[in-house]
Parts: C-alpha cells; sequence; structure tokens
C-alpha cells in the first residue's frame, strides 16, 4: 500500500510541510484546506510543486456539513461542492473527504443523507473526481462508521465511497470486525492514528492528542487488519492533530510517521499471514538478550573520576584496545568501555558534550537482520572506516546522535579478544554486580514519542503506561520500554523545564542521551559493604525518609536502621520488594544506580522524588547550582 500523510500533521508552512513529507519517503499526502488557504501558492503551482517532489496528492479535506440540511443551507452545500471540484482539477487531486455533519440544523436520516450524497456523486462525475464520506465520531446524527456505510450503500454511486478513519473506529470502542463485510472496492480511502486511552471527551482528544501508530494505547493493528480482510489496497494515511507534533520540527514527525506506517504494516503482515499483503518482506523484532556494552566518550582528564566510580564498584580493567586510548572494564555480565579517543564521534562528542555514555550494545540473536529492520524502518545506519583485523559493528544512530551497536552470538564473543588485548589488573575484589538492570535516558517530552516508537517497533519489547515523577522543580514524565523477558529495560524520562535534574541533564550535555546507568545484584547488603570498603560514599539521603518508610511499609525498626546506614531506598509491590542506592554524580548529571529485584517490575517510581532532592542538595552544597 502507498503510504501518505495529512499536511495538518505537521508544523511550518505548506513548502516546508510538503519537502519534509518527501524526504521521509511518503508516496503521497492529504491537502487540508486550511495549509492550501494559508500558502500564496496558486491551486495550478501548489499541484506542480507537490509533483515535482515526487508526491501524489491523494486526498483534499475536510468538506463540512454537507449532507441532510434544510434550505437554503442544502443548495449552497451544493453550490461549494462545484467550487471545491473546480479546485481540485487545478491541484491534481481527484478524491475529496466529506465528513458527517455536525451542524445544529442538520435534519438527519440515512435516506435524506443517501439522497444527498447519490447527487453529489452525480456533481464529482460531471468534474471527474469522487467523494469519500466519513462519520466524526461527534457526529450530529451519524458518528459510526456502519451507519455511514449505509448510507453509501444507499446512495449506489460509483464515485461514492467510504473513508474510514481508526480513531473515529476505537476511539468510541465500535467494533472493528465489522468493518470486514464492507467490500473493498467501495473504500475509497484510510487515515489511521493512535490515541492515549484515557477518560477524555472524544473531540478534545483528537484534536489535541492523536499520535502515530504505535505511540498510543488503542488497537491499531487490529483496526488494519479488518481492512486488509476487505480487500483494500490503496493508501493508508496518517491524520494526526497532536499540539506537540505541530509545534515540534516537521522532519522528525513525518520521519516517525513514514516509520509507524511501515511497522504497522508489518504487524499486520505477521498477524494475518493469509492475506498476502503486497510488500517486502522484513525480519521480525529483534529479540534482545540485555545491553552487552556501554561506551563513554572520556575527556582523559576527567576519566579518571569515571574509572574510580567504577573500581569502587569492583570493576576491573580487563583489556586495553590494540590501537586506540580505550579501556575495558567488565563485572558479572557487564562490560563498560572508556574511549578517550580525541577523533572520531567518540572525540567528538566529548569535545561538544563532555565526559558521557554515547553508545551501548545489544545483545540480539541475529545482528544482520537486526540492522536489516533497522534500516527498513528508516533507522540511520552508522558507518565507519574499520581498520584490518578489526571486527564491522552493525550500528546505527540513537537518541542525541548516539550508537546503538548489535551483536550476536558470532561477533559478541569476539568483539573483545579482536579488538582488546587482555589486561592484568590487580584491582579490588569483584562487588557482586551481574548485569545492566536499565539504562535510563532523558530527552525533551516532544522526542519521547519518537523514542518509544523507535524501540518499540525495532524490537521485541513493550512500552509501559506513562508516569509522572516529581522533581522539585516541576514534572517529569517517563516511560519505560521493556522486552518480554525484562533483558532489557529501558526507561526515558521526558521533560520540558530545564529547572528539573533531567532537565538540567540536557543543558549541560547539549541534548539528550543516557543520564544513568543500573547495576543488578543479588545482595545489596552485600555490595554496599564491598563498595564502602573500596572507599565508595553513596548518595546521601534525607533520614526523614527513612522514618516515613518505616512506618508506611510496617518494617522492623532494625532492617529501617539498616536501610538509613547504607542510604539504601526500599520499595514493596503486591509481588516482591525492591532496593536502590545512587552513587554521586558524575561532573553534574551522570550517576550510577544499583538495584536488588525480589519479585519485583518496577523501577522504584515512588523514591524517585526523594532521590531527586538528595541529588540537588548535594549540587547545592557543592556550589554548582542555585534552584
Amino acid at each position: 500500500m502507498k503510504t501518505c500523510i495529512a499536511t495538518v500533521s505537521l508544523s511550518g508552512s505548506l513548502r516546508e510541510k510538503l519537502e519534509a513529507i518527501a524526504r521521509a519517503g511518503f508516496a503521497g499526502v492529504e491537502i487540508f484546506e486550511g495549509d492550501f488557504l494559508g500558502s500564496d501558492e496558486s491551486p495550478r503551482n501548489a499541484g506542480r510543486m507537490i509533483r515535482d517532489l515526487g508526491l501524489e496528492i491523494m486526498l483534499f479535506q475536510p468538506f463540512r456539513d454537507f449532507e441532510a440540511m434544510p434550505e437554503p443551507q442544502r443548495r449552497r452545500g451544493f453550490e461549494r461542492a462545484a467550487r471545491k471540484f473546480e479546485l481540485m482539477n487545478e491541484l491534481g487531486v481527484d478524491l475529496i473527504l466529506v465528513c458527517s455533519n455536525t451542524s445544529p440544523v442538520s435534519l438527519g436520516g440515512i435516506d435524506r443523507a443517501a439522497a444527498d450524497l447519490r447527487e453529489l456523486g452525480d456533481l464529482a462525475e460531471t468534474a471527474g473526481v469522487r467523494v469519500g464520506y466519513e462519520a466524526l465520531a461527534w457526529g450530529r446524527h451519524i458518528r459510526d462508521h456502519r451507519d455511514a456505510w449505509e448510507i453509501v450503500r444507499r446512495a449506489d454511486h460509483p464515485r461514492i465511497g467510504l473513508i474510514l478513519d481508526s480513531f473515529h473506529t476505537l476511539a468510541p470502542k465500535i467494533e472493528v470486525d465489522s468493518i470486514r463485510a464492507i467490500p473493498g472496492d467501495r473504500l475509497f480511502f484510510v487515515q489511521l492514528a493512535d490515541a492515549p486511552q484515557i477518560e477524555m471527551d472524544v473531540l478534545q482528544r483528537s484534536r489535541h492528542l492523536r499520535n502515530m501508530p504505535g505511540e498510543g494505547d488503542l488497537p491499531v493493528v487490529d483496526f488494519m487488519r479488518a481492512v486488509c480482510a476487505t480487500g483494500y489496497d490503496r493508501a493508508i494515511s496518517l491524520e494526526i492533530f497532536n499540539d506537540q507534533f505541530r509545534a515540534g520540527p516537521p522532519n522528525q514527525v513525518a520521519i516517525d510517521g513514514h516509520r509507524s506506517l511501515l511497522n504497522l504494516m508489518d504487524q499486520v503482515r505477521r498477524a494475518e499471514p493469509a492475506l498476502e499483503l503486497a510488500g517486502p518482506a522484513i525480519p521480525p523484532p529483534a529479540r534482545t538478550k540485555g545491553v552487552a556494552f556501554v561506551e563513554f566518550a572520556a575527556d582523559p582528564a576527567e576519566s579518571a573520576a569515571l574509572v574510580g566510580i567504577l573500581r569502587s564498584f569492583g570493576f576491573r580493567r580487563t583489556g586495553r584496545h590494540k590501537t586506540k586510548d580505550v579501556d575495558l572494564f567488565a563485572q558479572g555480565d557487564i562490560r563498560i568501555v572508556v574511549n578517550r579517543e580525541s577523533e572520531g564521534l567518540a572525540g567528538s562528542t566529548r569535545h561538544v558534550r563532555g565526559t558521557s555514555a554515547y553508545a551501548f550494545g545489544l545483545a540480539v540473536e541475529d545482528a544482520a537482520a537486526t540492522l536489516a529492520r533497522a534500516q527498513a524502518l528508516d533507522g540511520e545506519r552508522f558507518k565507519e572506516m574499520i581498520a584490518p583485523g578489526r571486527l564491522d559493528i552493525p550500528a546505527v544512530r540513537g537518541l542525541g546522535g548516539g550508537l546503538i551497536y548489535f551483536l550476536d552470538g558470532r561477533t559478541l564473543p569476539a568483539v573483545w579478544s579482536a579488538e582488546f588485548d587482555p589486561v592484568e589488573d590487580a584491582g579490588g575484589a569483584p562487588g557482586g554486580l551481574l548485569a545492566v538492570d536499565h539504562l535510563a535516558q532523558s530527552m525533551t517530552y516532544d522526542e519521547m514519542p519518537s523514542w518509544v516508537l523507535f524501540y518499540t517497533s525495532l524490537l521485541d519489547a513493550l512500552k509501559k503506561p506513562e508516569v509522572d515523577i516529581v522533581d522539585p522543580s516541576g514534572l517529569v514524565r517517563s516511560r519505560v520500554v521493556e522486552s518480554s523477558d525484562a533483558s532489557l529495560r529501558i526507561t526515558m524520562n521526558g521533560t520540558e523545564n530545564y529547572r528539573t535534574l533531567a532537565g538540567r541533564f540536557l543543558r549541560e550535555s547539549f541534548g539528550s542521551g543516557i543520564q544513568h546507568i543500573a547495576f543488578s545484584t543479588g545482595d545489596i547488603f552485600a555490595a554496599m559493604a564491598a563498595f564502602k570498603a573500596s572507599g565508595f560514599r553513596p548518595l546521601a539521603i534525607s533520614p526523614n525518609y527513612y522514618d516515613d518508610v518505616e512506618s508506611r511499609f510496617g518494617l522492623d525498626p532494625a532492617f529501617a536502621d539498616r536501610l538509613r546506614a547504607d542510604n539504601i531506598l526500599y520499595d514493596r509491590s503486591e509481588t516482591g520488594e525492591y532496593f536502590q542506592f545512587y552513587s554521586p554524580t558524575l561532573g553534574d548529571t551522570f550517576f550510577f544506580e544499583v538495584v536488588e529485584r525480589r519479585n519485583y517490575d518496577g523501577y522504584g517510581g515512588p523514591n524517585a522524588p526523594f532521590r531527586i532532592a538528595a541529588q540537588k542538595r548535594r549540587l547545592q552544597s557543592s556550589g554548582t547550582e542555585a534552584y
């Protein structure tokens, strides 16, 4: 199927929108009337500009308040339609969307509406155009696609067909399987949008909170499966009304939109193999086996502080790069790479952002297939010059311009021996750390939907509900992407406020990225004892917190004292317990976390305000920031 997007989905002038749509790889565009009216291009010039960009105008919309009107409104409706048909001919588009009437003076009645559409069909035939009728979820009389289809069926005109919009079906929870009974040749166009599943007026949710398929909570895949079962094989289009998107960069919104449609159709193909849908098959979502390594771009003068924290955690230096100023530190299944190079991406990253975790590797079943899927979903491959004897590890650009590498059973064992010489490190005893529990990435809130979509379309992973984290300076919205076996967990923290701790990271680092790494342990108290023996001092938590925790959970006082003595935070769910402590910040923004899970699936969210308050107190006491 051809991919399409409505101009109303993006910010900018008409030309800026169209250029972003073309760059993203769409085949076509819906022209929203307001975008055309706000342009100073003539209809013919606008049509020529669109075709010169390699785009097809697939729909002109909307045409409102037409059917089942009293006189003189009915007559004026036909006069308006005739003028729009002339405009369409000049633009070079043959399909217009007529949405169900919302006027308070409309009369209603399926037969009356069908008669009006039949007469409109005759007018459309004369003009050489077609009319698609769509039920708005807030229509005055018609708000269900089943009723809209009945009107189209009774109109019985070859120029009159049905337009479906997933939002108008899914938001009011209309049964999607009813679509399967509609003949595919009577479906003229299909529009798609997702949205959060929240209790809210459907009109307000539609106008402000629509998002790309896969970014929300609506069963858009089920909707599209029903559409494909009709035999429909024309265009699928995005019509997204979203305040963030219409204020954000049009290029990124267009890329996200194109990726969402590719991923949606891949999901439909996998769910309905008997349909034999046209289009290239792509590898399945990648199954991950956790974080294989995290790489830091490190300033040589600052790297001592990073290495000091790693050593206090019991990491040993196990490898030295054969040709570069790069060290490998390891413990359990954790690999940390410290790259002090001044050239390449690591060098440019540290020059701009300082010492930072700019890349990570994912252990996957098939690295080549994962890369192929990423590229098929518009991911940007990263290539660098590979010296003889070095491995070419597939990688794509990640958040904030960083990198995500893909390693499998062939490359994962070989990379360390091929790239690094072994080192006999005389460091202290290991601290009992097992693996990377999760990566925490901070970003602007506008970026969060993009990266949720990126991870969930590329990987066999699901998103969890969004939650609010209370920072003393404002709210931070957090969302988790997690693989089915929880071997990979990524928390994304979005902020619009640069006074929050996440916002400070964005400001100091000049963009989004990994703000902290959490390591797992099987015994957090033993780990803390080992770390303290190596000179580690954890982030100091307020004693008031422990008084409350003891009371709130009914903890044994001696156990609460043990938590207090080690600055370990505690949470409990219906199924288990969670323990966590934090390092001081590295520089002003980056930090480490150590966690122990006892049949607990969360991330200690209730503790976040107290941890953030402690971090801000430390920053204030060091004189680096006044809040």
